[in-house]
């Protein structure tokens, strides 16, 4: 399901992958709180790349859920990523609790 206010990134193992606009704003405004701390350009570069390496991570998790509910035959509609996470849109949740326990955890593994 596509939203106004995600930016589309692409599609990976048949699941849209989407950035929440507000992402941006945090990317942004990172490499202005580095770079005005006195370190110049390049600690805001890397602080830049240290967020982007947590969103990263963040996808990863979120891919953990949608493969495993996957694996059970539930398809994952859209994963969209916000600057304090993100959702892995599930059509449906398993209904044998074990499996509903290993799609939970499969994100954090």
């Amino acid at each position: 399901m596509k939203n106004k206010w995600s930016l589309y990134l692409g599609r990976f193992s048949g699941i849209k992958v989407y950035i929440h606009w507000t992402f941006l704003i945090l990317i942004v405004w990172i490499f202005i709180m580095h770079s005005r701390m006195g370190d110049g350009w390049q600690a805001g570069l890397w602080g830049v790349l240290f967020i982007l390496a947590l969103f990263a991570c963040v996808v990863l998790h979120e891919f953990g859920h949608a493969l495993t509910a996957k694996r059970y035959q539930i398809a994952t509609r859209d994963i969209t990523i916000y600057p304090i996470g993100g959702v892995a849109s599930l059509e449906s949740m398993p209904e044998k609790p074990g499996q509903e326990l290993l799609v939970a955890i499969a994100g954090p593994l």
